[in-house]
């Protein structure tokens, strides 16, 4: 019996979805066996983005691609509860590299995974998976989400306190350079030169790097391609600095904001959506050149900024960067190239269609990029889905602007602290509703938990303000 049309492009499909993995399955093992690699690297992330890891050998690996492997996710922040522990490490093909640093006698190489529960569903308190789902969801409505972020970090001298708390590391700039600065015998840019080398030869395409403008601190921008590429990117950047500078005899840290008194590191976030080749976001008839899909794109991101502002800056010290004075974002406003608001339209050169997208200003590099990625998408996409009108463009410097002109434009700010932001997400049905029960309850416990103990220390300032004077 003929099965209908429908049924049969389906069956062709799952066909050349399975004869492709099969495919790069045989394409990693032979790559194995010709480059002599000793060990293979599981990686995986917890729910605030921390990079997890176990390794196993070649011969474990075959059987790896194909069922996974079990390991104890009690064991791991936010993943199972003790009563349900196992959970499964599912290889993802497309991402195996070899690894291009530490010890070269040792051939070794890396494969991201998706986490599993043992009859083979999609564990709940993966993060991987929060960003599938809502790529997935985009897609079923026609669109790609592609991603490209300017990741700022701060190279330091090597760290020489124990970092329990009983001796505090101090922050040591290498270089005292700032904005484009070129400078011979460079320690951080010959460091810069050899990270953009190494991402290269992992398949991790640079589109800009320099330093930036405050001591010791460097910029290095990622070319655009999809969201789950990127989040896998990002997490393999984050690594590659750190390794790359300890084996400097330097200390690269993301952290937020480091130093008082200078301007903090973000990761600007630059998206955009595709219908197939055409980019989704660009109208050749509309004089800002955006459709009717980037305005309500951009609406989205405005209406939900503050609910979402939690998982974008997920750490206490995220808060110090987002002041007024810095060139951080503070003010909940778009304009096409004014870097005062939360977002910003990049004029695209030349007018290339492809080009135009939009510059989400105010993540961090210490956030969860797959989280962090879902969220900004979730929020753009019910901007599309709810028709959200976009508010007028503030072409003003929002920073010279009081309280009283910022309010007759309509501009609200972000959240002024880590509480701020929590209580903000705290009521949002649409976070919810990306992150899924289990991350959205564990992550608002986890971070009101560093709240409270950010609340109760006392601080360097308190004692040299208080202690004599009080």
């Amino acid at each position: 019996e003929a099965k209908p049309v429908q049924e049969r492009g389906a069956i062709r499909q799952t066909v050349a979805v399975t004869d492709m993995l099969e495919a790069q399955r045989d394409y990693i093992m032979r790559s194995v066996e010709e480059r002599g690699v000793r060990l293979v690297r599981l990686w995986f992330t917890d729910v605030l983005g921390g990079l997890k890891s176990f390794a196993i050998s070649p011969a474990e690996l075959d059987n790896a691609l194909v069922d996974g492997m079990t390991f104890d996710g009690s064991s791991i922040d936010g993943f199972s509860r003790v009563q349900e522990a196992d959970v499964l490490a599912v290889p993802d093909a497309n991402t195996f590299e070899l690894i291009p640093w530490g010890d070269t006698s040792t051939v070794e190489a890396r494969i991201f995974c998706d986490i599993h529960q043992l009859d083979g569903a999609p564990f709940i308190g993966d993060p991987r998976q929060v960003l599938r789902r809502a790529v997935r969801d985009a897609h079923q409505q026609g669109f790609t989400f592609y991603v490209a972020p300017d990741i700022e970090f701060f190279y330091f001298d090597k760290l020489e306190g124990t970092g329990d708390g009983a001796h505090v590391d101090r922050p040591r700039p290498i270089d005292n350079a700032g904005f484009f600065d070129l400078a011979t015998n460079d320690v951080t840019g010959q460091l810069r030169k050899q990270t953009i080398r190494t991402l290269e030869t992992m398949g991790i395409p640079v589109e800009y790097s320099f330093h930036e403008d405050a001591p010791s601190q460097q910029e290095i921008d990622l070319r655009h391609t999809d969201a789950l590429t990127m989040a896998d990117s990002v997490m393999t950047f984050r690594h590659l600095v750190r390794e790359l500078a300890t084996a400097a005899g330097v200390h690269a840290t993301f952290m937020p904001k480091p130093l008082a008194g200078v301007q903090g590191s973000g990761m600007h976030t630059h998206m955009s959506l595709f219908r197939g080749d055409d980019n989704a976001f660009y109208d050749a008839d509309d004089p800002y050149r955006l459709s009717p899909v980037a305005k309500h794109f951009i609406a989205g991101l405005l209406r939900h900024a503050a609910e979402i502002t939690a998982v974008t800056n997920q750490t206490v010290n995220s808060y110090k960067r987002l002041v007024p004075g810095f060139e951080a974002p503070v003010h909940v406003s778009w304009a096409r190239n004014n870097r005062s608001g939360l977002i910003r339209i990049p004029p695209a050169k030349r007018d290339n269609p492809l080009a135009t997208r939009v510059e989400y200003r105010s993540p961090d590099p210490a956030c969860n990029p797959y989280l962090a990625f879902s969220v900004l998408l979730a929020a753009g996409m019910r901007g599309i889905a709810e028709g959200y009108e976009l508010p007028d463009e503030a072409g003003a410097n929002l920073f010279e602007l009081d309280d009283e002109a910022l309010g007759k434009l309509g501009i609200t700010t972000l959240p002024h602290s880590l509480a701020d932001a929590l209580t903000q997400m705290e009521q949002s049905e649409l976070m919810r509703d990306v992150l899924g029960e289990h991350i959205f309850e564990w992550f608002l416990r986890n971070k009101w938990r560093e709240w409270q103990d950010y609340k109760t220390h006392v601080s360097e300032f308190e004692l040299r303000r208080y202690l004599r004077a009080l």
